[in-house]
C-alpha cells in the first residue's frame, strides 16, 4: 500500500490505493476580545454579562454552502459542556458580532438548556472554551430545531464537513 501526498489549492491530498480522498480545509477562526488560548473578558462570562465575544471567519472553502459554530468547554467536571450551538450561517460570514446572531442564523440547545449564547461558568479552576468552525457542502439542516443538541447537530453534519477551523479562550472561575 503506498501513501502519497499531493499539494494543490491550498488543499492537501491523500492518493492511497488508487482513491483520493481530500483533507478538510483549514478555516481561520480569531476574535478581537481574546487571543488564541488567552483569557475571555468578564463581560462573556455568564455571571457577567454573558455576550458572546465577537469572532472573524476567513479561509472559508469556496463550495461551502452553510457553517455551524459549537462552542464548548472539554474541562468540565460533568464532561464536555457546550455553550453555544449556531447553524444556518451563510458561507460569506466574516464576522459574527459581539452578543448579535446573523441574519438567518439559527441556535440550539447548549448545555444549560438554553437555545443561546451562555458564557463560561467554571465551578473551579481554569477552563478552555473552543470555538469551532464547521463548513458544510449542504446549505442548511432543516432538522434541526431549537432543541437540537450539540450530538444531534454533529450526527446531521457528519460526511457533510468539508472544513473547520477553532480557537480558544481560557477563563477562571476565579475571574
Amino acid at each position: 500500500m503506498h501513501l502519497h501526498r499531493v499539494w494543490g489549492l491550498g488543499c492537501c491530498a491523500f492518493l492511497l490505493s488508487g482513491l483520493l480522498c481530500f483533507a478538510d480545509q483549514t478555516i481561520s477562526v480569531s476574535s478581537p476580545a481574546f487571543a488564541q488560548g488567552a483569557h475571555l473578558p468578564s463581560h462573556c462570562a455568564y455571571k457577567g454579562d454573558n455576550v458572546s465575544p465577537e469572532l472573524h471567519i476567513g479561509n472559508v472553502p469556496a463550495n461551502a454552502k452553510s457553517l455551524v459554530l459549537i462552542v464548548d468547554d472539554p474541562d468540565s467536571p460533568s464532561g464536555l459542556w457546550t455553550h453555544w450551538l449556531v447553524w444556518n450561517l451563510s458561507p460569506t460570514t466574516t464576522t459574527i458580532p459581539e452578543g448579535k446572531l446573523p441574519p438567518d442564523a439559527r441556535e440550539g440547545k447548549n448545555s444549560f438548556g438554553h437555545d443561546r449564547y451562555d458564557g463560561p461558568a467554571p465551578p473551579s479552576g481554569t477552563h478552555r472554551y473552543f470555538f469551532r468552525i464547521y463548513a458544510l457542502d449542504e446549505p442548511f439542516f432543516p432538522k434541526f430545531r431549537t432543541d437540537s443538541d450539540r450530538d444531534a447537530i454533529l450526527a446531521e453534519i457528519k460526511g457533510h464537513v468539508i472544513g473547520k477551523g477553532e480557537t480558544f479562550g481560557t477563563y477562571s472561575a476565579s475571574q
